[in-house]
């Protein structure tokens, strides 16, 4: 299918209730697909943003009992689209919770999942107070997919502060990276924008982020501001603070071209750590 395609992300202002959030993300699909997206990302919990913890472990499901993963599996074959789900919080068969991403194929099928590795667990300045590990089982492993486009890197929110597992989906293969999100809107303020910017410029990929947005239940405000960024750092699409849709034709031979000019993969050296005192391990 060649090195082009078309993107499209989904900003979504999600609530607690899974039927109208998926309701909600199916138009947005098709008004992307209509726009002649070959590949559609969703935002993290997409599905469903529930602050209350009980509540969600009692709205949680197996991933094949999921009525949202149904739904998103039938309109990709629908409109013969990839569609990458940016996360629904599916039951395991332990028991526990984990913040899931999907890769759905033109046939429905899911080719790809990733679980969350990394968990907000912070305090901020102005009392916000998050700690996703007492809800979630962190992922324990990366993942990278093939695309007929090239292959895709697939992370979720809180990674983007982690740029090792970036660099290490590009030494795998990666010439895209999703990092859909549901960004608080203070974080976001002060560091998305530089954040996702960097990751691609450190590894010369095409980073996208489908973003939550606007106010929610129980007082979370999200940032919004889905980006797709190039393999050079610049932003090609944008959206604003309320839900919508942008799109951008990718091309990856801008991935090569980037590498070829800042060769920072193949360049990379290993080295001695340094000690609490400054002087190398012996």
């Amino acid at each position: 299918m060649g090195d082009r395609f078309r993107l499209a992300c989904i900003q979504v202002n999600a609530g607690n209730e899974i039927g109208s959030n998926v309701a909600t993300a199916l138009k947005l699909i098709e008004r992307a697909a209509a726009d002649g997206a070959d590949f559609i990302s969703l935002p993290e919990c997409v599905a469903l943003l529930e602050p209350d913890r009980a509540a969600l472990r009692g709205k949680c499901l197996l991933e094949g009992d999921h009525p949202a993963l149904a739904a998103f599996q039938h309109v990709a074959v629908e409109r013969s689209i990839w569609l990458h789900v940016g996360s629904l919080a599916v039951l395991t068969p332990k028991g526990d919770i984990a913040n899931r991403t999907f890769l759905i194929d033109p046939a429905g099928v899911v080719v790809a999942r990733y679980d969350k590795i990394h968990m907000f667990d912070v305090d901020l300045a102005d009392g916000e107070s998050y700690r996703e590990s007492d809800t979630y089982r962190p992922g324990t492993a990366a993942a990278v997919a093939d695309l007929p486009w090239g292959s895709l890197g697939l992370t979720i929110c809180y990674d983007i502060r982690f740029p090792g597992l970036y660099r290490d989906l590009a030494k795998a293969g990666a010439d895209f990276i999703g990092v859909p999100s549901a960004f608080t809107r203070t974080t976001g303020q002060a560091h998305w924008h530089v954040l996702l910017r960097a990751r691609a410029i450190e590894t010369g990929c095409w980073v996208f982020a489908a973003a939550q947005c606007a106010d929610h239940e129980a007082g979370r405000q999200t940032y919004g501001h889905s980006l797709i960024v190039n393999p050079w750092g610049e932003i090609v699409a944008e959206a604003g603070e309320e839900p919508g849709v942008i799109v951008a034709d990718i091309d990856r031979g801008q991935v090569t071209e980037a590498r070829r000019m800042i060769p920072v993969l193949s360049n990379a050296r290993p080295y001695r750590p340094a000690t609490a005192t400054g002087r190398a391990a012996e």
